[in-house]
């Protein structure tokens, strides 16, 4: 049984890495994926053959900047205009210009609060009135453990999704009485693109402190907002949950 058949799911940054592995993950449980990207049209049509290829899900990509709020409104309408409904939404959208602060620019600053935290307004912002009209829904927000202890050149990163996490206690409050569920999913170090991107060195130091011993994978994450899209977690919401293996112990 296809636990997500005739779900809609939205998933921003869903391209590559963690985004890539939730829509595969919710296609092969039967649910129709709508995914934004904003440059990679090449990535965007690769995550869209693989899920038509395994006949279980159907898959709209969308590319829309979540810094800009038309573009996330247009999203949502391409997708009730397609599936005629949405159910969950994940903001997975995210980038990193990691530097100490001595060094950091404005637009270091600004570039990924502008993605981190103001998409995260942006893309719910355009979709909130839907879920309120249809008293359902489920809000999936991706922080970091970043967002919870911080991490030393990361002042930008780490402000931004420690926002993240207020943004979604906040709106879980505000949002509960219409049956719409928000949670945040704090992963840890991932094995994706952005964390490749670190030096060797710095990753064989960091996974020294990780107790697990070894960097996560992006099913792990992907696994965790299944259960916390599906009908298994319906008393579950304003609730962090780290991914990490024991980093922020």
């Amino acid at each position: 049984m296809k636990v997500f058949k005739g779900k809609t799911i939205i998933i921003t940054g869903g391209s590559r890495g963690i985004g890539k592995a939730c829509c595969l993950a919710f296609a092969r449980q039967g649910a129709n994926v709508v995914f934004t990207y904003n440059q990679n049209t090449h990535a965007a049509e690769e995550v869209k053959k693989e899920i038509l290829a395994g006949k279980s899900g159907k898959c709209v990509g969308v590319q829309a900047d979540v810094r800009d709020y038309g573009q996330c409104r247009q999203a949502v309408e391409t997708a009730i205009a397609k599936f005629k409904k949405i159910d969950i939404l994940i903001n997975n959208a995210g980038i990193i210009r990691d530097k100490a602060l001595l060094m950091m620019t404005q637009e270091d600053w600004k570039d990924v609060i502008d993605t981190n935290l103001n998409g995260v307004f942006n893309m719910t912002r355009a979709l909130i009135t839907t879920f309120l009209k249809q008293k359902s829904g489920c809000v999936i927000n991706m922080s970091s453990i970043s967002g919870l202890i911080g991490v030393a050149r990361q002042t930008n990163y780490s402000a931004a999704k420690a926002g993240i996490i207020g943004f979604s206690k906040a709106l879980a409050k505000e949002v509960a009485p219409y049956n719409i569920r928000v949670n945040v999913v704090c992963p840890g170090f991932i094995s994706t693109d952005m964390v490749y991107s670190i030096p060797d060195a710095i990753q064989q130091e960091i996974v020294k402190h990780i107790p697990l011993g070894r960097l996560g994978t992006v099913e792990e994450i992907s696994q965790m907002c299944l259960y916390l899209s599906s009908d298994k977690a319906s008393y579950i919401t304003g609730e962090v949950i780290k991914i990490d293996g024991g980093l922020a112990i």
